[in-house]
Formats: structure tokens, sequence, C-alpha cells
């Protein structure tokens, strides 16, 4: 999960993320923001994500389970 959420800090451009920030609660978080983030997880952990997948007031945990679901772990 460390790992995990060292990648999504570089990739939102923030300091501070934790299992329960809600990503679109992020100032940061746009479409722009959105789309890197699916990029990130298909060049680091081979999984693509619908865009639909990022909505819904999904917590960064909830993000990490659904990629470690789709990997199989």
């Amino acid at each position: 999960m460390d790992e995990f959420l060292n990648r999504l800090k570089e990739t939102l451009d923030v300091d501070e993320l934790g299992p329960d920030t809600v990503l679109e609660d992020l100032e940061e978080w746009d479409s722009l923001a959105a789309l890197s983030v699916i990029a990130l997880l298909s060049s680091q952990y081979r999984v693509n994500l619908p865009a639909a997948d990022l909505k819904g007031g999904k917590t960064v945990q909830a993000l990490f389970d659904g990629v470690m679901a789709r990997k199989g772990n």
C-alpha cells in the first residue's frame, strides 16, 4: 500500500494522502488528474480502469483494493 500511496501522491502532486482520502475531495482532482491516475494504473500495475470507476466518492483504499482485485492479488 505504501508504494501505491507514494505513486499516487507523485501523480497527483499532493503531499498528504491516506487510505481514507476521497479522491473527488482533493483540490487537485479534475479530469486531467483522473486520466493521470488511469495512466499510472495501466503503466505501473497493468490494470485498465474505466474512468467511471473513479467516480462516486472512491477512497484511495477502495481504489487500491480494486486494483489488487483486478490483478488477482
